[in-house]
């Protein structure tokens, strides 16, 4: 194989490329990303076979071929380059040749026959979404999903898609969040879970445009194409939480609260709050006002806010890193608290419509029965 391509064009593929490449394997093919060189484009592949990045740029061909370098190597090599082009040549050995104006390094390659096939999605079901309208939801509801759980499904966002409309559900055990939206789909309904991880990396390769995200759903796996890059993943199995039995179906107290003002009084309450040192936050709501308060061995906070309360007064405790992380993705001005009693789950939703729902489970406070 010899190639000639843009040095930054390449740079950031390689970058992007690599995050699906594995770090510590068995398997050191998928340690590198593999690439193709055919027909004046080269594709770059990365892949640790549960989740695979790939994509096209443009090069002049001067032999047609495949190699696998590691991926790490290969992308601080490219990063650091001097020139506008550069120039890759591997031998029979699978040994490559680097060069870009006055450097030359080489780096030992793989085969490419060692490299394993990613996984196809064809028939798959057909969706798009506009880019800024899915990396909110990623964004909205991805931090309540587990990072370790009995149960895998929990570590992935559940997707369901149906008529018009999809919703993300994400659950770790002790929040839930939810995130509906209106799309163009005239299919048939579908229920399916996708890692987080992926989603993670699906969200880095979006711009916030109204550019369009085409995913493909099969029976395992799913792709999504976005501006220039494939990403595959595969789809977790297992039962997911029934969320909608655990949304409470009672009301005892309604708070509007401004959504700033809220961030900013159990931010400063929190302070004397470490990870060393932990407490929950102890809220008292009623006569429209919101008492925030902490006590740990540092010493203790407290401070109060104004908001509409309707119902019943109500004292609760909750994580104050649980609740900080659901209100600062609200993108709305004010947001409505339902509570239904000190050990009932909080729940946060917009003052008007569905677009979220985020569901806290409180702590028990000390002094209580």
């Amino acid at each position: 194989m010899k190639i000639i391509c843009n040095t930054l064009e390449l740079s950031e593929a390689c970058q992007n490329v690599q995050r699906a490449a594995s770090n510590k394997t068995a398997i050191p093919a998928i340690e590198g990303i593999l690439m193709v060189a055919k027909e004046g484009t080269l594709t770059l592949t990365g892949y640790d076979l549960e989740m695979g990045i790939t994509t096209s740029i443009p090069a002049k061909i001067e032999e047609e071929g495949e190699l696998v370098l590691n991926a790490h190597m290969f992308s601080e090599t490219l990063r650091k380059l001097p020139d506008v082009n550069v120039s890759i040549d591997s031998d029979a050995r699978h040994i490559a040749t680097i060069s870009c104006g006055d450097f030359e390094s080489t780096l030992i390659g793989i085969s490419a026959e060692e490299y394993p096939d990613l996984p196809s999605v064809s028939g798959g079901y057909p969706i798009s979404v506009n880019q800024d309208i899915l990396k909110d939801m990623i964004r909205k509801t991805i931090f309540s999903a587990a990072i370790k759980d009995s149960k895998i499904v929990h570590t992935g966002i559940k997707f369901e898609i149906e008529e018009n409309h999809i919703r993300l559900i994400a659950v770790d055990g002790v929040r839930l969040a939810i995130r509906n939206e209106n799309i163009s789909y005239e299919g048939e309904s579908l229920s399916f879970v996708v890692p987080a991880k992926t989603l993670s990396e699906v969200t880095k390769l979006m711009n916030d445009d109204d550019a369009v995200v085409n995913l493909g759903v099969g029976k395992r796996h799913i792709i999504f194409e976005v501006n220039g890059y494939n990403i595959i993943s595969r789809l977790l199995d297992g039962e997911f939480l029934n969320y909608k039995a655990a949304i409470p179906s009672a009301t005892k107290t309604v708070i509007n609260v401004n959504t700033r003002s809220l961030i900013d009084s159990i931010d400063r309450t929190s302070l004397i709050i470490t990870d060393k040192i932990k407490s929950p936050v102890k809220c008292i709501f009623g006569d429209n006002l919101i008492k925030i308060s902490s006590i740990t061995s540092l010493g203790t906070a407290n401070d109060k806010i104004s908001a509409s309360i309707e119902g019943e007064s109500c004292t609760i405790g909750f994580n104050n890193k649980y609740m900080l992380d659901a209100l600062k993705v609200c993108d709305t001005d004010e947001v409505r608290i339902m509570l239904n009693g000190p050990v009932a789950p909080i729940l946060i939703v917009p003052n008007e419509g569905d677009e979220f729902i985020f569901l806290i489970l409180p702590v028990r406070l000390k002094n209580e029965d």
